[in-house]
């Protein structure tokens, strides 16, 4: 029975398996998700920017590409991509990746007061290449995942007053997304390739990301397992080639942890997976080949609110981000138009939970020179 097949058809534990429905709290997602009506209901026309948002929602663009953001002396990166947002006061930051080649890429900040007004934008990484997407860690550092083949993770600082930092021990392969897991004390690592893994690095020291050991998910005798990377350097053999048993995910994107779960994007398979660290337990939480009018397609950078509800932007599709909720519908949030050739990436959250940040990564030109950054700004659900 093909892999893929046998993860669509049950769930994969420690020597069982369990019929979908699998939720760990209210924060959890039931599965699957299938579509449904959208807690905001639909769509409007596209406003100002070309974006269709539901009613009592607005947006503005925060960056282009190649020009200044308002207000300050910094021009914006290019091809915007992996985005997080962290408390400043009684303001906040957003980073922003750029998933620029030949050492072109690197991270960029914007700074926003307590009325959301922007104050300053600056580099805090740079001379890397294709920073995709990587995570906030709880001590306020920004993980920037480099996604070609040994690339690494960098630690940066969202006030770009410390020195960014390389971590070849996560491991060196073509990192996609970083999602901390302060309760087990582990960070999970996913990679875009075709037969890509799902790894989680375990730190000697506890936020420190310096030293420790790189495991990758594995399937032995019928249940998950954590098996340690022999050489997190790959410098003879590939990581996800190093463990026989190790488990194959096509194309992981997007991770986000909360409440005891993990979930990431697998944009080869176009699903949502659902890590269970409590129960050692993976889970498809939403599979586009459930539903034939299935509306996301294309699954990448995920992020959620604490509602519960999980936001997935899309890179293809119909340049969506979509909402999966705790009652298992999963339905269109916003639509980006006349940007067919881009994708969608950097959601995130303002601390307040009132504002939603993301990218166009290639805009309307279909460049890495096109790149726009938006906030949409509304009544988000809080309870």
């Amino acid at each position: 029975m093909q892999r893929r097949n046998f993860l669509r058809a049950a769930v994969l534990g420690v020597g069982t398996s369990v019929a979908f429905g699998f939720s760990v709290t209210r924060e959890a997602i039931a599965f699957p998700a299938l579509p449904g009506t959208s807690p905001y209901g639909e769509l409007l026309p596209p406003d100002a920017n070309g974006l269709m948002l539901p009613e009592g929602f607005t947006s503005r663009v925060i960056a282009r590409t190649g020009q200044k953001v308002a207000g300050t002396g910094h021009v914006w990166h290019g091809a915007p991509d992996g985005g997080a947002c962290f408390a400043d006061g009684d303001g906040w930051i957003y980073v922003s990746n750029s998933e620029q080649y030949d050492g072109q890429g690197g991270v960029s900040a914007v700074r926003f007061d307590s009325a959301g007004e922007i104050t300053a934008a600056y580099p805090i990484l740079a001379g890397t290449s294709v920073n995709c997407s990587g995570g906030a860690t709880p001590w306020n550092t920004w993980l920037s995942c480099e996604e070609f083949d040994r690339g690494q993770v960098f630690e940066t600082d969202p006030w770009g007053q410390k020195e960014a930092v390389a971590h070849p021990a996560m491991g060196r392969f073509t990192h996609e997304a970083a999602a901390v897991d302060p309760d087990r004390k582990v960070v999970y690592l996913t990679e875009d390739e075709g037969d890509g893994c799902f790894y989680r690095f375990v730190p000697t020291t506890w936020e420190d990301m310096s030293a420790g050991t790189l495991q990758v998910l594995a399937d032995r005798d019928g249940g998950l397992a954590w098996v340690d990377v022999p050489d997190p350097s790959a410098a003879d053999t590939a990581t996800r080639h190093q463990v026989a048993e190790a488990l194959h995910i096509s194309g992981g994107e997007g991770a986000y942890y909360r409440s005891g779960t993990c979930f990431f994007t697998a944009k080869g398979e176009n699903r949502v997976y659902a890590y269970d660290a409590v129960n050692n337990v993976l889970n498809v939480a939403y599979d586009d080949d459930d539903s034939a009018d299935a509306p996301l397609t294309g699954v990448d950078n995920i992020t959620g609110a604490a509602v519960g509800d999980l936001y997935v932007a899309e890179d293809g599709g119909n340049m969506e981000v979509c909402i999966i909720t705790p009652d298992d519908v999963v339905a269109p949030f916003l639509r980006v138009t006349g940007q067919d050739q881009s994708e969608l990436c950097g959601v995130a959250f303002d601390p307040s939970g009132d504002r939603l940040y993301f990218s166009s990564q290639r805009g309307a030109t279909g460049e890495n020179s096109g790149g726009i950054t938006y906030e949409v700004s509304g009544p988000f659900r809080k309870s």
